[in-house]
This record gives C-alpha cells, structure tokens and sequence, in this order.
C-alpha cells in the first residue's frame, strides 16, 4: 500500500482474482476499433496498461448490428474480429494490464433505421423511431449479448461490462419513460427490471464463475419518469445476486437536460449518489463522472463514497496517471479539463477520438516523441498553448528550447479562458504548462518582444504569437464604453449593469457567462450547481429531478448577445456541449438576436438592423457594448523571419485565426515539434 494514496493504490480482491489498485479506466467510445488498424488500438491500451491502470474497459461493442451505435459498429462477430481483439488482449497483458469489453446495446440510440427498443417511442437524439421488440425479439438480444460474452471470453478479455445505463437498451426497459408495455417485460418494477436482471444472469452461465462481470447501472437517470433510489437500490440487489463481480456508476441519460461530465460540472459532483449504494450490496461499487486528479480519488475513497473509481477522459490526458501517482509526481500528469472538444465531440462526429491537452491520445504509432540525435538550438515566440507545446515536446526530445512571450506569464489566451465561470479547470492546465517547462528545462524569457534580430542566433524558429481581436469597424466604437473582450477578462474595465455582446462564437458565449455571474461559480459549490441544474436527491424525488426545476441566480448584468450571422446562436460551439453553454445563458436571461448589422454607437446604445435590406432599425439600450467580433492572425514576426532566410514553422492562432482554439494549437504543436 502506498503513503502517497493510501485508498488509492490498494488492491482489489475479486476472489477469483485481484486488481493492483482501485483505478478504473472506464470506457470510451474512441472509433479506434472501427479504423481497422489493430496495432494502433492495441498501443492505446498497452501504453494505459503500462500507465497502471488496474483494468480497462474497451469502448462500446456492439452485442448485433441492430444494437451497434450506428452502421458498422465494431464486434465480435466474425474470427476475423476474435483475432483482432485477442490480439489487443495479449498485448495489454504483456503489460501486466487487465481489459474487459463493453457490451453496448444502444437500443433506441442507435444510429440507423433498424434500431429496436421496448416501446416505439423515439429518442430526441436520434432520426430513427425504434421497432417494438416482440418475445422473439427479445430473445434474440438476450442470446447475442450471452454470445458476445462469450466470445470476449475467448478472444481473451478478462471481463465484461454490461451497459446498463446513460438510457441505452437495459435502461430504456428500466423506466415508464420509454417502456409502456404490458407483457411480462413492462409494467409493474419487477417486470420492467427483468431483461437486464436475465441478461446477468445468463451471462454469468455462459462465461462461468472465473470472470470478471461489471453492470453498469444508472444510479440517477435525470430524465422525467426515471427510476426512484429504491428502485435502483432493488436492481442492484437482483442483479448481484444473478452474478455481478462488481456494479459501475453510470449517470443521466444522453437525452438529459442536466449536464453530467462537461468542465462546469463540479468535481466529483456525483460521488454522493453512489454513495448511496454502499453497504446494500455486497459486491465491491465503482463511483464515476469528474474525478480527474489523484487527489480527488484518494478522497471519494477515503470518505466512503465508493470501492473504486472509474476515471475515462483523464487516461487520454495521460496514459500514466496512476504511475505518475504513485511515483510522486502528480503534478506531472497532464490533467483532463472535461472540455469534450477532442473526445466526445469527435466520438459523435464520426472522428477518431483523441485529447485536447494530450494530442498523442489514440494516435500512439502516429506521432512518436522520441530522443534526436541532432540536438538543435529551437526559439519558440508565444507561450500560449500552441508555443507551450512546442517548446515542451522539442526539449523532451532533447533540444535546446528558450520560450520567449511579451506578457509576464505564460499560458497566453488560457489566461482569458480561465477566467470564465466553469472554466476552472483551464487554472490547472497552465499549472502543468508550468510544470512541465521546468521539468524539460525551457529557457523561458517571459516580458520579452522577440525580434528578428534577437531570434538570430538560433537554428530554427517556431512562431506561436497567436491572435490579436478583429476590428469589427463600427462607428462610434471608439467610445469609452466600448471594450474588447481582453479588457472585460482582465480586468482591466468594469461593464456597466447593461451590456450589449458583439459576436456570439465561443469568445462571445464565455464573456456573456462572465458578464452574468458574479460571486461563487456553482462549478466550485455542488449545492450551487445541483439548485442551477435542478438535481435533488433521487430519494426527495423521482430521477432526481426537482420538482420546481432549475433555479438558478439572478444574473448580475442583463445582457443581449448580437451575431451577424443568420443562425442559431453558438451552432459552432462543440458538438456535446454547445447546449450546455445555451441553456445556461437561457437561464440568465440572456438576449440573443441574430442576423444583425452594426449601424453605429452613440449615447442612446447600439443600433442595429436586420437582413441585406438594414431592416426593422432597433436601439439596444446599453452601459457598455464588449467587442467579440473574432480575432486575426500575429504573423508580423513570422514574415520578417522568412524574409531574413530564418527557418521558421507558424503554429496556432499566428497559422489560423479560428476562434480561440487549443485543440488545433496544441495538436500543431506538437506534432512540428516531434519532427523538428
């Protein structure tokens, strides 16, 4: 047992066997699987194996084609696929790792007009109304998922999970939300948990008493007419006592209106929930969902809350968050800020996922950061997180890196990022930046213009000066009362009480989120966050969900957020979480009107109009307008070293003004500096 974390990095005794720690790499849906190329997927979870992870559990497999997520979901369905996937297998436990796969029926989730489901009731996430299974129809789902188990078995998993939350086709059975039969598979409680139960059961037969069985139940559903605790608590019991190893928290539904995993979300914000279910089972409960650091582990096992944590999105971070852990050097693991931008927006997008902080994530063969042979003297311009990335990757492969920025600190645009209400996970990030300089030993020449002539005796140049805000040219913006984003996120000027938001992009959304709140942000007061989401709990009522709904506080400015675009406001935020940041401002009472033109400024506010024809004039009566109108490119540097013959690589915001974007500025720079 370790003095680091005690809780932690104790093993696990299953009986038949024993996991080395209490850490879960819990599933992620990457599309790994469906590229076909099978050495790729098996160094992703050969180099978590190594990283410590007590087990993994793949992403989701499809049991059948009708309960893939969508059209050609991967499974084990032919020898072809046995193959594959033993050949991961044997090279996770090469590693001294242990892997289970993930049965995932989608049920009416699935992505294709052959999706089945309880009732014919469709999901408001998919195109597809799903076909009523009859007996035949369940049955057949009951015996593929047994084979599925079976086969994992074979092709030399150690384990199992059953997916039986997040709404998917067990949890879709589970509630009157979406089941309204009334043969012996809906109904009354004992009726409508009878698939899930069965499936357990059958699959404990099928595998025999020596594997690894992981059901993943829903601990809260957070839709209407979801499951009660005792409910849940009833599930549990019957399905450990069909021959579940160990239970695994899974919470809300897809569909849910309450966001559960994205950066706002407290840490460890659902760890109460299955908290709720220690002692009234007697197999070992896996707590899940914002649990990013060592430390917050360490914790929700100390206190309770669980036998073991499951951790997803922080393993792309880094592949080896329990090594570092138990050797001492937390602050090294690269940490996971729940921004969804790499991961789970890719994974809906139909995209190989990977990680914003961590670009190597899911690309392990691709891009490979290996020691030079012929150590170079690099100058990186810009400590923004494309810069940050390049300097780090090049001294890590044994160049000489001095990092030079204008400002003070380093971090660049992150320093606005971090400043915004939910977005306090990006204060960790640029405290691993930080880190990380100094553990790779970057020269840093903070509160430095860097010149062409100062740049002169290096070998190669990277230029990462990143973005300057864009002149949206309207009159009368020269007012006092206008000002730029920079100025609003530094501090540097106080908005008045009305306030109008040119531009409605992602720098437009965050400044609205800042404008509005003031005081504590609910992403660091559970009790804040549960009351602004409307979450109770799921003994006071049913799905905990509250009765009165959301209650948010009253914003502290009111705000009218402009785009000249035609289009729904923020439809270029992420794919997982732009409904997030639009059901938040919502309930601010934040204005959004789209499709204007900026006529002028004056006394009176900020006139508009609408459309080509400047129709329907219109004042918006402000104290101040902020200015978010997009950013251009600083390559003023970069042209003057081209031009000295300087060999010189342009990277991040400096390449492409495209919003303030640190997946593609960390993933350029990363990538140049592992071929420099």
């Amino acid at each position: 047992m370790s003095d680091l974390y005690p809780h932690l990095l104790s093993p696990l005794d299953l009986g038949f066997t024993t996991l080395k720690n209490r850490v879960l790499m819990g599933s992620m849906h990457t599309n790994l699987e469906e590229v076909g190329d099978w050495n790729r997927v098996a160094e992703f979870y050969a180099a978590r194996a190594r990283g410590g992870a007590a087990l993994m559990v793949t992403g989701g497999m499809a049991p059948n084609r009708e309960g893939g997520v969508f059209p050609g979901a991967a499974g084990l369905f032919t020898a072809k696929d046995m193959a594959n996937n033993r050949f991961v297998t044997d090279r996770v436990h090469a590693e001294g790792g242990k892997i289970a796969m993930q049965i995932l029926h989608a049920g009416r989730y699935a992505y294709g007009p052959e999706c089945v489901a309880p009732s014919p009731i469709k999901s408001p996430i998919s195109p597809f109304p799903p076909k009523e299974l009859d007996e035949d129809g369940i049955e057949k789902q009951i015996a593929d998922i047994v084979t599925a188990a079976a086969r994992a078995r074979e092709a030399g998993y150690d384990g199992v999970e059953i997916m039986g939350s997040e709404g998917y086709f067990l949890n879709q059975f589970l509630v009157t939300h979406t089941n309204k039969r009334t043969d012996r598979w809906g109904g009354c409680y004992e009726n409508r948990m009878r698939l899930p139960v069965e499936v357990v059961r059958r699959v404990r037969d099928a595998v025999g008493p020596d594997f690894i069985l992981i059901y993943r139940i829903s601990m809260i559903d957070l839709v209407p007419d979801g499951s009660t605790h005792d409910e849940v608590v009833e599930l549990a019991q019957a399905v450990e006592a069909a021959g579940a190893t160990i239970l695994n928290t899974g919470i809300g539904w897809h569909e849910a209106r309450v966001p559960t995993i994205v950066t706002s979300v407290p840490r460890r914000a659902f760890a109460w929930v299955t908290q709720k279910m220690m002692g009234k089972v007697g197999i070992p409960v896996i707590t899940s969902n914002r649990i990013n650091t060592p430390e917050v582990a360490e914790d929700v096992l100390a206190e309770g809350c669980a036998d073991m944590v499951s951790m997803a999105r922080p393993w792309l971070a880094d592949e080896a968050f329990v090594t570092k852990a138990a050797e001492g050097r937390a602050q090294e693991i690269a940490p996971c800020i729940a921004c969804n931008q790499a991961c789970l927006d890719h994974t809906f997008q139909g995209k190989v996922s990977t990680c914003l902080v961590n670009p190597r994530a899911c690309h392990e063969t691709e891009i490979r950061i290996e020691k030079t042979t012929a150590p170079r003297a690099i100058a990186v311009v810009g400590a923004g997180p494309a810069g940050l990335s390049a300097a780090i990757t090049a001294a890590e492969r044994g160049h000489s890196v001095t990092l030079f920025d204008r400002a003070e600190e380093i971090g660049g645009q992150l320093n606005l990022a971090k400043q915004i209400p939910g977005k306090e996970e990006f204060w960790g990030l640029v405290d691993w930046f930080r880190t990380m300089t100094e553990r790779n030993g970057v020269a840093l020449r903070l509160g430095t213009e860097a010149t062409a002539e100062t740049l002169a005796g290096f070998d190669a140049v990277v230029v990462a000066t990143g973005v300057s805000p864009r002149d949206p040219g309207i009159e009368g913006q020269d007012a006092p009362n206008v000002l730029s984003y920079v100025d609003v996120l530094t501090r540097k000027a106080a908005p008045g009480k009305r306030v109008a938001v040119v531009g409605a992009g992602g720098i437009g959304f965050d400044v609205s989120e800042f404008l509005v709140m003031e005081g504590t942000s609910p992403t660091v007061s559970l009790p804040d966050w549960m009351r602004e989401w409307g979450v109770v709990d799921p003994e006071e009522a049913r799905s905990g969900l509250a009765p009165e709904g959301p209650q948010p506080h009253a914003p502290a400015r009111a705000v009218t957020m402009l785009q000249r675009k035609a289009e729904k406001p923020g439809k270029r935020l992420g794919k997982t979480t732009g409904w997030i940041h639009r059901a938040g401002l919502q309930m601010k009472a934040v204005q959004m009107k789209t499709g204007v033109n900026y006529e002028r400024i004056d006394a009176e506010g900020l006139h508009i109009s609408y459309g080509d024809a400047r129709e329907r004039p219109e004042v918006i009566e402000c104290d101040t307008i902020v200015l978010c109108a997009g950013q251009v490119s600083e390559r003023s540097l970069a042209d003057a070293l081209a031009s000295a013959g300087t060999e010189v690589h342009v990277i991040g915001g400096a390449d492409v003004a495209a919003e303030l974007d640190a997946k593609r500025a960390i993933d350029q720079g990363t990538r140049l500096a592992a071929t420099l």
